[in-house]
């Protein structure tokens, strides 16, 4: 089948979505977008975003419907709650960019009307990436679908090809997997430098000219610095997102120390602050316990302003 060239449904237009469908309306897409919340469809309106009425109007002339929503509950509301799956016709594609649940994902696409693909293709880049086309999308699904999308997920970031359907999923969790537990250790890090008489401008100049160099150093780390500790991803994201992994971990045989000591420390930060706090509430536990500052002066743009 050729590439998309159509109208597009986007369902979910909230923290990663809105800036996703703006983009896309951006490019020059015939694109139609839904959201439950009205602040997010007033937001994506402004971007200039035509906004349907209902999910079913979303999907209903659409050749490609596109999903980003907080958790696989919500998509399976959507989807089968709502009848959106079942208002796709042959020929039609729906891409979930939501991190989902893999048996999920498989479940529904068993599901859909005959003729209707389905891809996942879960995204990472946090909400700068998505405001600037710089995510990487983890995407799972049958090539010639794939090649068929393609061409619209590339205005969103870097498209990579995982295999089948479901393992842009077991991709996307085994990065957070990894986002997660430096998360959690880079609080530790700033304590225990900072306790034993290191600045921490020079803490963070060190681990990030080195072998401690990561995403989250570089990126997440500004955010502690600020004070804010990033609210555009919540602790409950955290969890839910460590669940599906811990779900994951089932097929491997031995245990994941690792994956699980992140896990026991985003739920300590969730119960002392609230599960809408943001994420790296992780890093502050660290702080209020041992009576330190991370603090540091700089000009420290916020993630869904870059």
């Amino acid at each position: 089948m050729p590439p998309v060239t159509a109208t597009i449904g986007f369902i979910g237009l909230g923290t990663m979505g809105g800036p996703m469908a703006a983009r896309l309306a951006g490019a020059g897409y015939d694109l139609n977008g839904f959201d439950v919340s009205p602040r997010a469809v007033a937001r994506a309106a402004e971007a200039g975003v035509a906004v349907a009425a209902d999910p079913l109007d979303c999907a209903a002339s659409a050749e490609v419907l596109l999903t980003s929503l907080p958790r696989p509950d919500d998509v399976e509301a959507v989807m089968l709650g709502d009848g959106v799956l079942d208002r796709l016709s042959a020929g039609n594609v729906w891409v979930d960019l939501t991190t989902n649940r893999p048996a999920l994902v498989a479940e529904l696409a068993a599901r859909a009307p005959e003729g209707v693909t389905v891809v996942d293709a879960p995204v990472t880049g946090a909400v700068d990436g998505a405001r600037n086309g710089r995510l990487t999308i983890f995407a799972g699904g049958a090539d010639a679908d794939l090649d068929r999308v393609a061409p619209v997920l590339e205005h969103l970031g870097r498209v990579i090809r995982c295999g089948p359907l479901g393992t842009g999923n077991v991709t996307k969790l085994v990065t957070n997997q990894l986002w997660f537990v430096h998360a959690a250790a880079i609080g530790e890090a700033f304590a225990l430098g900072m306790a034993n008489g290191v600045a921490l401008d020079v803490l963070w100049a060190a681990i990030t000219d080195s072998v401690g160099d990561s995403f989250v150093a570089r990126h997440d780390a500004p955010s502690i610095f600020a004070g804010h500790y990033d609210p555009s991803f919540t602790l409950d994201l955290c969890l839910k997102d460590l669940g599906l992994t811990r779900e994951l971990a089932d097929r491997v045989g031995t245990d994941l120390p690792m994956t699980e000591r992140a896990h026991e420390t985003f739920a300590r930060a969730a119960e002392r602050y609230g599960a809408v706090a943001g994420e790296l509430h992780v890093a502050k536990r660290l702080e209020d316990d041992s009576g330190l500052s991370f603090r540091l002066d700089g000009t420290w743009t916020p993630p869904w302003e870059a």
